[in-house]
């Protein structure tokens, strides 16, 4: 049984959020990038929306999107909503907030920089776009 999301208040000045992009996405002009969760290309920031904010919270507001450092989120938990709608949402540390926005951001979330191999030297020509 999943818990009822209406029943779940953050603490303090907790965060919780929801809707954090972990699969494959779309890119505005039909490009499909499939996930890169758990790989080291998927080391990046992710957008999420705020689900919920503890009573002392005062610089983020519910339904506010947010972007995260990478990792600096707790492993998700299951909840149901009043109308049966399934979802995660995960408690996100306040000092890992890099940017908000009013409105989702329909950019894709991920780097726009690969490095060269593992025990390749370095030099800045190695760095491409992709």
């Amino acid at each position: 049984m999943r818990a009822l999301a209406s029943k779940i208040k953050p603490i303090r000045d907790h965060i919780l959020v929801k809707d954090m992009n972990f699969g494959e996405q779309l890119t505005q002009s039909g490009i499909y990038i499939p996930s890169d969760d758990g790989k080291s290309e998927g080391v990046k920031p992710r957008w999420c929306q705020v689900f919920a904010i503890g009573p002392i919270q005062k610089e983020i507001k519910v339904g506010e999107w947010i972007f995260v450092e990478h990792g600096r989120w707790t492993r998700g938990v299951e909840v149901v909503d009043d109308d049966g709608n399934e979802f995660t949402i995960r408690r996100v540390e306040n000092t890992a907030i890099l940017l908000s926005a009013d409105e989702k951001p329909n950019t894709v979330e991920f780097g726009q920089y690969r490095t060269p191999e593992h025990g390749s030297i370095h030099r800045p020509e190695d760095f491409v776009r992709y």
